[in-house]
């Protein structure tokens, strides 16, 4: 196993530590990134992005070139490093994803789309690509968004509660499989113990969150913060009154919600409804 490299200033960000670890582990090897592909499958040109820190690839792709160099687990810890960086993320959001990473228990409201943490790749990329951001860009936005999805993965996962809007239910995708294999996606994590989904259907009334996105987050010290977000910004609530005033807007919005088993089955007819694209 190589020898552990010095961090330099350079290389402390989790990304271009990784980026630039591949770039040094093959030319130790003296290979070429078209010999690199041809020994493990993949196309010269990911190899290229990965080590320009374009693209982090997939845990698979760490996982070949871990065991290609030899390196006992440092690639795939460095691309984990990597993935889980909230500096990835545009500035208004850093401090919200340092915490969400530590949150103990988290619950939301969505009235218009699917927390970022219950996101396919395909419904990341078409909502992120709203935002006029450039291709690399959008890329590296879609991969740091599915990479936050390991806090709700593994035995000591945190539990989030989340309450769908059933506008965000009927708001689908412009490729249909995609937003089929959305919503397969959320009835598949409505299974797992950690997770409890609640759909909020038409016709409910007024109440007191309808424009207002919100996710809580409670901390290992017990106190909670909250995160409201519209299409301009984000705002991070961390005064006590304010978050207490949230969350009782929160809890009386749950009280008018289909029970989880009854979300299930209201997911599921929709799902039933989306028509199949005939194959070409």
């Amino acid at each position: 196993m190589p020898s552990r490299r010095v961090i330099t200033g350079r290389s402390q960000e989790p990304r271009r530590r990784f980026a630039e670890e591949l770039r040094l582990l093959r030319a130790e090897r003296g290979e070429s990134l078209r010999q690199l592909a041809e020994t493990l499958g993949w196309d010269a040109s990911l190899f290229g992005k990965l080590e320009s820190g374009a693209t982090l690839g997939s845990p698979e792709v760490a996982q070949a070139l871990d065991q290609h160099y030899g390196t006992g687990g440092l690639v795939l810890t460095l691309w984990e490093l990597a993935v889980g960086d909230p500096a990835q993320f545009k500035e208004r959001y850093r401090r919200y994803m340092a915490l969400e990473a530590e949150a103990i228990s988290l619950w939301h409201y969505g009235g218009s789309t699917i927390h970022g943490l219950l996101q396919t790749p395909h419904y990341a990329r078409e909502l992120l690509a709203e935002g006029s951001l450039k291709s690399e860009e959008l890329d590296q936005q879609v991969e740091a968004r599915i990479g936050r999805r390991k806090v709700l993965e593994g035995d000591d996962a945190s539990p989030f509660r989340v309450i769908l809007s059933e506008a965000v239910l009927r708001n689908s995708l412009r490729v249909l499989q995609n937003w089929r294999e959305q919503l397969q996606y959320l009835l598949e994590v409505a299974e797992r113990p950690n997770i409890t989904l609640y759909v909020l259907t038409h016709g409910t009334g007024l109440h007191g969150l309808m424009d207002t996105p919100v996710t809580f987050l409670r901390l290992p010290d017990g106190h909670t913060v909250a995160y409201t977000e519209n299409i301009v910004r984000g705002e991070l609530v961390e005064e006590t009154s304010r978050v207490e005033g949230l969350q009782r807007r929160y809890d009386a919005v749950r009280d008018l919600a289909l029970s989880p088993a009854e979300s299930r089955m209201f997911i599921l007819r929709t799902l039933e409804d989306v028509p199949c694209e005939p194959s070409i």
